[in-house]
């Protein structure tokens, strides 16, 4: 069976609060890039082709950096990412009830979004 996944546009960073701040101007007032609050309060840039949001994450110890992947069915993309070794995460955030979509991470503990996109 072939499965369809591909990269996502959003990557997600998990900011510690204390260095949030400096991080939303560090990307807005140094390298520039059009900020965004589409999902405040999350503050979200534009990233090229990609959307960098950054969340503020009061109870982290340091940044981390999550990704997006997209697949037109979340279930089998899912399913065959666990049975290829992905460690499922669902608990790392409420997605919400009916949320085509849950959470994986990869071997190197990067949390990966795995959803069905708005459209395909």
């Amino acid at each position: 069976m072939t499965v369809n996944i591909k990269g996502g546009i959003n990557i997600a960073m998990k900011v510690p609060s204390h260095q949030y701040e400096a991080t939303i101007a560090f990307y807005r007032d140094v390298v520039g890039l059009e900020p965004f609050d589409d999902k405040a309060p999350a503050t979200g840039f534009l990233l090229g082709p990609n959307r960098l949001w950054i969340d503020e994450a009061p109870n982290y110890s340091q940044a981390e950096v999550w990704l997006e992947l997209f697949s037109p069915d979340h279930r089998v993309a899912l399913g065959h990412l666990e049975q290829n070794g992905a460690v499922r995460c669902d608990a790392v955030e409420d997605l919400g009830e009916g949320f085509r979509g849950g959470w994986i991470m990869n071997p190197a503990n990067i949390v990966h979004m795995v959803r069905e996109p708005d459209a395909w």
